[in-house]
């Protein structure tokens, strides 16, 4: 469906749903650093981040901090909304963090085409741990 120029426009500053992640999962770090062929010890051995001076967790990859982005978009706008995603990594999410994505509307990119730009983060408490943009293709205005 078509949307236009008004209907575009009452999303600008709109907030998009925010997707909680309640604990940071260390088994899941340790099964990524596999997939990844990861042996970086950071994710998957907490003696090596002691010996490190990094504290006693684990810290979780930039991939897994990303799909949790990618996922609080694809939960607003469908699987096939995502056009374009930059993201800076500002600080490392340790095992059972707390962390939620979220974001919100900032520019209507292209009203013919549904195309709006969004701010984007990950955040552990009022700490910002991932920012960034997303090029967002609106299916839904919900």
């Amino acid at each position: 469906m078509e949307k236009t120029v008004i209907q575009m426009e009452a999303l600008l500053g709109k907030t998009i749903p925010n997707l909680e992640i309640p604990t940071v999962d260390e088994q899941r770090m340790k099964t990524m650093a596999a997939l990844l062929r990861d042996p970086y010890p950071v994710h998957w051995d907490k003696d090596a981040n002691k010996v490190l001076g990094i504290g006693e967790k684990v810290i979780n990859q930039g991939p897994l901090n990303l799909s949790y982005i990618v996922n609080m978009l694809i939960h607003w706008q469908g699987p096939t909304c995502i056009r374009r995603l930059k993201a800076k990594f500002l600080k490392p999410v340790f095992g059972g963090d707390n962390v939620v994505a979220g974001g919100k509307v900032i520019e209507i990119i292209d009203s013919s085409s549904s195309r709006v730009l969004c701010e984007i983060w990950l955040k552990r408490g009022n700490e910002t741990v991932l920012s960034g943009e997303a090029e967002v293709t609106i299916t839904n205005q919900e």
